[in-house]
């Protein structure tokens, strides 16, 4: 619920409490409160990338998936999955996040689960909508993604207002490795000038990372996929 609410420290306290760490042996009994500590780790990368240790949360994850697996517990092993594809995303790695998004539709479709996915809200929406881009579960997602519609989660509407081709420009280039210094060289600008384009971009795609707005951008069919 702190998560949720974006009370980061109270549920930064909760963990110090419950002495819980990435580097902890894994045991079912403490097997919430680790997926927990991933949830805390993405939500800090969202608030501020300089700050959330993800990828300490994806080796987490990995391991949590590796146990989970061997103990047969299909529910936990789905919620991981999950959270995998959104620490992905978090990134900025869509097509890894896709990679664990589909193995996890693979798995729930037959049973039918829902809210596995409508919980996680709006960076989950985006990501279904990448995943109806690519082709991948048409029947499910599609289900999936009016569910979201419907109110049960967050409704990614289309942007509101067109990004201008120097926008696009600049949209494509967040979508590459390259850090923000390069970039401005790359267009022949200021840094200060780059970070306006980049504060008028997140403003048009409702973002407020540039993780986030490589993903809006390539649900909405704003760049190629990036392979």
């Amino acid at each position: 619920m702190w998560i949720e609410q974006g009370r980061l420290a109270d549920a930064l306290a909760w963990v110090d409490g419950q002495g819980l760490s990435t580097a902890d042996d894994l045991t079912y009994l403490r097997e919430f409160g680790h997926i927990t500590l991933v949830r805390l780790l993405i939500a800090q990368h969202w608030s501020d990338p300089q700050k959330g240790s993800i990828h300490e949360a994806l080796g987490l994850l990995n391991r949590l998936l590796e146990a989970a697996e061997a103990g047969h517990r299909v529910g936990s092993a789905n919620e991981i999955l999950v959270l995998q594809a959104l620490a992905h995303a978090a990134q900025g790695h869509t097509p890894l996040a896709l990679q664990s998004l589909e193995r996890v539709l693979v798995r729930a479709e037959p049973e039918g689960y829902v809210r596995l996915f409508t919980d996680e809200g709006a960076p989950m929406a985006v990501l279904l909508q990448a995943a109806a881009a690519r082709g991948i579960a048409p029947n499910y997602v599609g289900r999936l993604s009016r569910t979201f519609v419907h109110g049960e989660g967050a409704t990614i509407q289309p942007i509101p207002e067109a990004l201008s081709e120097r926008e696009l420009h600049v949209l494509r280039l967040l979508a590459t490795e390259l850090s923000g210094p390069q970039i401005a060289r790359e267009l022949y600008v200021s840094l200060n000038t780059l970070r306006t384009h980049t504060r008028h971009i997140f403003g048009k795609l409702e973002v407020n990372s540039r993780p986030a707005a490589v993903l809006r951008a390539e649900a909405l069919g704003l760049i190629q996929h990036l392979v």
